[in-house]
């Protein structure tokens, strides 16, 4: 008995086990995790899978539904939630493809969405049906078997599962609730609008926020929104930016296909090809052929389907299916019966147009987020996440472009699109080779169905979806074993030196060693990058860095830092982490700040000074420009090594490492009013998660209790501080990222000793290692994205990335990218830029991965040359695109930096006098004459003569299209440096003449005049290295010639002197588009008027202009114009300000070239020393080279055309009037240019005879100005009238005229024959009379005259005057 209990107990207990391992098995079976927690607890199996169409499936019917399909065909279907709704429902999702639970390319992705107004209820139910018809004839129907294995479909019966549940069957009309969600708000509202701001709250729309990071997710090819309340397809777009509430067909890009795709559903559906669905409420409304333009129908703002086809790449329309909303389930068969055809037809035109793939030329992997252009279509979509695309298209042929950021464009033309099955397209794009290239995140793997497809080198390769990791070594060691630093002692500079070297050298496929500048002692401020590609910047991969040793005391980051360096390199290629880390981000690495201040400290050091400052004894954390504080100290050259670093590289986040503490402390370090509180920025929160991520990986930093011994009362909550909180801070590095750049920066205390001994180095690493990992990792946190030219594909650089209700905004990179950093949430985003109309959009951000969000921007009222559309189209030669090409090239990026390096000559540096600097000029004139021709201006006091070098291809020929820019210096002759400069541009230009195509393009396409020396007696009175006299700054006569330049005659009091004269004469007559004056005495560039004038008309344009000329100069651009050798003191907003402000004066060249010669000046200050040692004009050259090239660059964008009669007669002397305000004139051939700043402007042209004309034009920052032809009619009016009116008023007017006269004749000469004949009758009658008129008074004969000769046909006028007579 007992074996058989025994017996007994082993095999319940084996049952037990069995059981539970069943169990198991189901709760872990592959899936959708989300599925997981909100599977019904009752048992699917029980379900009955066979559908009846009787009956409406309320939420619990309708999960328990879909789990019992997803269970039964689980190698075709699985079901899933992309969100919840208000009330927590999930938003059940199923997808029907072979092999549901994997992601494979080569199968576009298709989506229905149902009952997204949830009293509109038919499309729920026929979607379930969908559902059930696709699963059950899986592998029996050929049509159905061959639909599911070529494409991912994926089906959402309710969007709206509590409008749903509030609703009620048999209301056809929608009057009682449901329509809504749970929060009374109209989903089909609420998307991002691209004519209308977003006025809806993510928080009240989940169920939008889960469907648009469906949406951006899955990048579906084709869709269907299925409503109800009338029997049409509706396509977009469903508003325009009128509004008009109906009437208005507001056409897409796509609208002959989205009619097309339309038209497939109406006509296979029996009811809805009538194009008459005799609803009730609307019995005489009538759609042809079934189908409508959303807004010709009626205006919605905030659809579903327009948002897929601008911001999904997915084309979507919209299907009406019964005029009852919620009709009685007896219908739901009959419902079926007739959208079943159109929903299968429908699906199957996600195969057709062009497919394919798109890969890299050199590696071979496949390219994700590549834009594919449709030459004739301004709409693009973008490669999947395995660089497959599907682009719908109906049959012809196409010129097809594959463009991505960093990538040479490839185009196929002439491809062909026939009816049925997709033509198969695949590109192959090689990288650009230069500074500014970039990749994308890429895995490479064989495609096992590759294929061959219309292009002759077209093979197919995968990716890895964005924000994954890229491919790490192939083989990686069964045990993950951490190599960690063995170096752990302190490193002198040399020291520190040969370490980054030998490691630069060891290791050189992921480091890259180079100096941003030199200290005092100069020293080199090294930085090593460590990523897989870390000599550039890689499109999508955000840069980070960390920055030690600022205070040269402060040692342990830096020790840390050569360890961290030495972690990566051991590790990387076996640690899954640092792997991770390194190909998807490039790390920069300054060990050392302030090296020469750490050659004077001391080890052992506690908290002392000796060393903390530089080897100028600046205290380099207070030496940055401060947003509450002026700065008085000197610009340190390690500060502005660290400026211009920060400004040439995106930045995304950063750590600033100190000592003496144990605390992460955030901005900002300063407040406005000097005490010691909070003081919070605009992204708080982010900061205090940012420096809370690096205090919990430190096991004493976040005890709030750093350094008892040192600082008992101390204490830190969570070992995080804001810095001005704990101690003001004015000139402080991590204030100025914020402030100034993209980067988020906060500052480590990690000792509590500065200077600790190097047998303690062991136990910092230790403590900061995982701080140190995690914290790079956060920059992999918030929202990232491209923000792209809707209508060619191409990055949009320095757009403008806002979040709503954060006074912060961050900029695009080079190629368009960004990065965001914020803490978990959903957020309203929106992208600007110059030219183009913003977009809005919503982003939910989770705590452990970035949110892609992708920004495409359409030009404001421009065609495809950026210009507006209306008027004449002028022809662009080959010559000029490539032109156009060259000056985009070198707007952006790297580009003028990389003609600067490619560009290099010698050059002899010395001070010329005028003797000798017209020999100089001579001999330019003879080495280059094809190039160059030398004009004499007139000559100074002293009979020296005042020289205008031209470089043109042509010098001695008119070319009125061409720009005009002039260069001048030496207007006071103590400062000639600028003199130096310009023989120096001079030369430069004409010896790289022929040899490098952009300067030769350049000379080609400007004429450019150099007067290098305005006051060639000054300067040879002046003396070289007085940084401060003035001697030589007047002429001979003693005049200072910049406030001799006066053109009206009654504002000159004395005769202008001969160099006035000389320069007058040449800017009035010569027709420039730009002036750039050089002078000296302090570091900055003024824009118009030097004389006090309350308002600057185009203002904007003058500031852009200098401000473009200080940015391309290494320290301008910091605004740091201290100079304290002559007083002027204080930092300038990015170096530039209006000259007035500067120093006001009346009589400038500047402002003459502003008011006669109608073109701005700008005056650059190359320098605080007026005359310095001829030893420093080669840093001088080096530091304006660029600069100068970039004038040559601007001059050539703004707005330029030609202003002519219908008769194409060109109009010589018309105005053009910029923003009602600034004037320009017409030249030889009719030519016009001005510049202005990137933006809309309105232009008004105006010419004797004419009709005025007006146009919007769209300048960019980056493009070169385009042609504009402005025709003019023939002025027909008269004193502001038409002509023909003045003329028929006038005849009608003379008409009249002679008629009234005619009857004033008339009537004047019956008056006078009745006057005759009333007298002559008197004097007959006289005698009889005579005694009857003696005894009758006066008055008796008034009376007499007036009754007895009164003709009965006179008026009362005439009876009046007769009365008088």
């Amino acid at each position: 008995m007992v074996h058989i209990w025994e017996h007994l107990k082993v095999r319940v207990s084996l049952f037990v086990f069995l059981l539970l391992l069943l169990l198991l098995v189901v709760v872990v079976c592959p899936g959708d995790a989300r599925l997981h927690r909100t599977r019904s607890a009752a048992d699917p199996s029980t379900e009955e899978t066979v559908e009846t169409y009787n009956k409406y499936y309320n939420y619990v019917d309708l999960t328990a539904r879909l789990q019992s399909l997803a269970q039964k065909y689980p190698h075709v279907a699985n079901l899933s939630s992309v969100g919840r709704s208000v009330r927590g429902r999930e938003l059940w999702v199923v997808r029907i493809t072979e092999d549901p639970n994997t992601d494979k390319p080569g199968k576009p992705k298709f989506k229905y969405v149902g009952n997204m107004h949830g009293d509109e209820t038919v499309s729920r139910q026929v979607l379930v049906y969908l559902v059930e018809y696709l699963l059950t004839r899986y592998g029996e129907e050929a049509r159905i078997t061959e639909l599911v294995n070529s494409t991912d479909i994926y089906i959402m019966p309710s969007m709206n599962p509590d409008g749903f549940e509030k609703s009620e069957e048999g209301n056809c009309g929608g009057e009682r609730e449901g329509r809504n969600n749970a929060n009374d708000v109209d989903l089909n509202r609420s998307f991002p609008d691209q004519y209308a701001e977003t006025t809806v709250h993510a928080s009240s729309i989940p169920e939008v926020m889960a469907v648009i990071r469906w949406i951006r997710e899955k990048k579906f090819v084709l869709s269907g929104n299925l409503h109800g309340g009338t029997v049409v397809a509706s396509y977009p777009f469903d508003d325009s930016a009128s509004h008009q509430q109906q009437g208005h067909y507001s056409q897409s890009e796509d609208d002959s296909l989205f009619r097309h795709l339309a038209l497939v559903y109406s006509q296979n559906n029996p009811k809805m090809k009538t194009g008459q669905p005799e609803c009730l409420d609307s019995i005489d409304e009538t759609f042809k052929d079934g189908i409508t333009n959303g807004a010709q129908w009626y205006d919605v703002t905030g659809g579903m389907q327009d948002y897929n086809y601008l911001y999904g790449n997915c084309l979507e329309i919209t299907m009406e299916l019964s005029c009852c909303k919620y009709p009685l389930a007896a219908e739901l068969h009959n419902e079926w019966d007739l959208n079943r055809e159109s929903l299968l037809a429908y699906m199957e035109k996600v195969h057709i147009g062009v497919r394919g793939y798109v890969k890299e030329a050199v590696s071979g992997v496949a390219l994700s987020n590549v834009n594919i252009v449709v030459a004739g279509i301004r709409h693009n979509l973008t490669t999947a996440n395995y660089g497959d695309y599907y682009r719908l298209l109906l049959p012809g042929t196409y010129n097809i472009t594959a463009v991505a950021p960093g990538y040479i464009s490839m185009t196929v033309n002439s491809v062909q699109v026939i009816e049925g099955k997709a033509t198969e397209l695949n590109f192959t794009l090689a990288p650009v080779v230069s500074d500014a290239a970039t990749t994308t995140s890429v895995l490479s793997t064989n495609d096992p169905n590759n294929s061959t497809a219309n292009s002759s080198n077209s093979t197919q390769t995968l990716v890895l979806p964005s924000g994954e990791t890229k491919m790490s070594p192939p083989l990686l060691p069964p045990v993950n074993q951490l190599i960690q630093p063995q170096e752990f002692r302190h490193h002198n500079y040399a020291d520190m030196e040969l370490f980054l070297r030998k490691y630069s050298s060891e290791f050189p496929s992921i480091t890259y060693l180079h100096s941003i500048g030199h200290s005092v002692e100069e020293r080199e401020l090294y930085v090593m990058v460590i990523s897989d590609n870390p000599t550039v910047h890689e499109h999508g991969e955000p840069e980070f860095k960390y920055v030690a040793n600022m205070h040269g005391n402060e040692v342990v980051g830096r020790e840390l830092m050569l360890n961290l360096i030495e972690y990566f390199c051991r590790n990387y290629g076996t640690d899954p982490e640092v792997t991770s880390l390194v190909s998807n981000t490039r790390i920069h690495i300054m060990p050392s700040m302030n090296p020469d201040g750490y050659e004077a400290a001391t080890e052992g050091d506690m908290n002392g000074s000796a060393g903390r400052n530089n080897s100028n004894n600046f205290d380099l954390n207070r030496n940055f420009p401060d947003q509450f504080t002026i700065i008085t100290d000197p610009r340190q050259p390690e500060t502005i090594a660290v400026m211009n670093w920060l400004k040439s590289i995106p930045f995304v986040l950063s750590a600033n490492l100190h000592g003496g503490s144990l605390v992460v402390n955030y901005p900002f370090d300063d407040d406005e009013d000097g005490i010691s509180h909070d003081s919070p920025s605009p992204d708080d929160k982010v900061f205090q998660q940012l420096a809370r991520t690096y205090s919990q990986e430190n096991s004493l930093m976040h005890k709030g209790h750093p350094c008892q011994d040192e600082y008992a009362n101390e204490y830190f909550q969570d070992g995080i501080t804001n810095g001005a909180q704990w101690y003001i801070v004015p000139g402080g590095m991590q204030d100025w990222n914020y402030l100034n750049t993209n980067c988020f920066e906060v500052t480590i205390e990690q000792s509590c000793v500065k200077y600790p001994m190097a047998k303690e180095l062991p136990k910092y690493w230790e403590q900061n290692r995982r701080a140190l990992l995690q914290f790079i990792h956060q920059v992999h946190t918030g929202v990232k994205g491209t923000v792209s030219d809707i209508g060619d594909g191409t990055g949009i650089p320095d757009a403008t990335i806002s979040v709503e209700g954060t006074d912060h905004s961050i900029t695009t990179a080079h190629t368009g990218d960004y990065w965001r950093l914020l803490i978990p949430g959903t957020y309203t985003i929106s992208a600007s830029a110059h030219g183009y109309t913003p977009v809005t959009t919503y982003a939910t951000v989770s705590k452990d991965q970035v949110e892609v969000v992708d920004f495409r921007l359409t030009r404001l009222h421009s065609d495809s040359h950026g210009q507006p559309s209306n008027g004449p189209t002028p022809t662009q030669n080959p010559s000029d695109r490539e032109f156009h090409s060259l000056i985009k090239e070198l707007s952006l990026g790297q580009g003028l930096e990389h003609l600067v390096r490619s560009t290099a000559a010698d050059s002899n540096f010395r001070y010329r006098r005028s003797k000798e600097l017209s020999g100089f000029l001579r001999g330019l004139t003879l080495n280059f004459p094809n190039i160059i021709f030398l004009h004499s201006l007139g000559q100074s006091v002293e009979f020296r003569t005042i020289w205008a070098l031209e470089i043109s291809n042509k010098p001695r020929e008119a070319e009125p299209s061409e720009p005009k820019i002039r260069f001048v210096a030496g207007i006071h002759g103590n400062a000639p440096v600028g003199t130096e400069l310009l023989l120096e541009f001079a030369a430069f230009l004409c010896i790289n003449y022929g040899k490098n195509p952009a300067i030769t393009k350049l000379i080609n396409e400007t004429r450019i005049f150099i007067i290098p020396s305005v006051n060639p007696d000054g300067r040879e009175q002046a003396i070289e290295k007085q940084c401060t006299s003035s001697q030589g700054l007047t002429n001979t006569n003693g005049k200072d010639l910049d406030t001799d330049f006066f053109g009206n005659a009654s504002q000159r009091v004395v005769e202008a002197e001969p160099e006035t004269r000389a320069m007058m004469n040449f800017i009035r007559n010569k027709g420039f588009s730009l002036s750039v004056a050089l002078d000296g005495g302090s570091l900055v560039a003024t824009y118009p008027y030097d004389k006090p004038v309350q308002t600057v008309e185009n203002e904007g344009t003058l500031k852009y202009l200098a401000s473009v000329y200080a940015n391309n100069h290494p320290k301008m651009h910091l605004g740091d114009t201290g100079c304290s050798n002559n007083g002027q003191l204080g930092n300038i907003p990015d170096g530039v300000m209006r000259a007035a402000e500067r120093q006001s004066h009346m009589g400038s060249m500047k402002d003459f070239s502003m008011d006669f010669g109608h073109c701005p000046e700008i005056t650059v200050y190359t320098g605080c020393c007026l005359f310095p040692p001829a030893e420093q004009l080669a840093t001088l050259w080096a530091e304006n080279k660029k600069a100068l090239l970039s004038m040559l660059v601007e001059v050539h964008k703004g707005v330029r055309g030609v202003v002519r009669d219908k008769s194409g007669k060109p109009i010589v002397g018309a105005i053009i009037v910029l923003n009602g305000g600034v004037r320009v004139f017409t030249a030889e051939g009719g030519y016009f240019h001005a510049l202005l700043a990137p933006g809309n402007h309105n232009i008004e042209a105006v010419a004797d005879g004419y009709q005025q004309q007006r146009q919007k034009v769209m300048v960019s920052s980056d493009e070169a100005a385009s042609t504009i032809i402005i025709e003019f009619d023939m002025d027909n009016s008269i004193f502001g009238l038409p002509r023909e009116f003045v003329v028929a008023s006038a005849a009608a007017s003379m008409t009249a005229l002679v008629v009234t006269a005619c009857i004033i004749w008339c009537v004047c000469a019956a008056k006078s024959n009745r006057q005759k004949d009333g007298f002559h009758r008197l004097r007959q009658h006289r005698d009889d009379y005579d005694d009857e008129i003696r005894l009758t008074s006066m008055g008796s004969k008034k009376s007499l005259l007036a009754h007895e000769f009164q003709d009965e046909s006179e008026s009362d006028e005439d009876t009046l005057y007769a009365n008088k007579i």
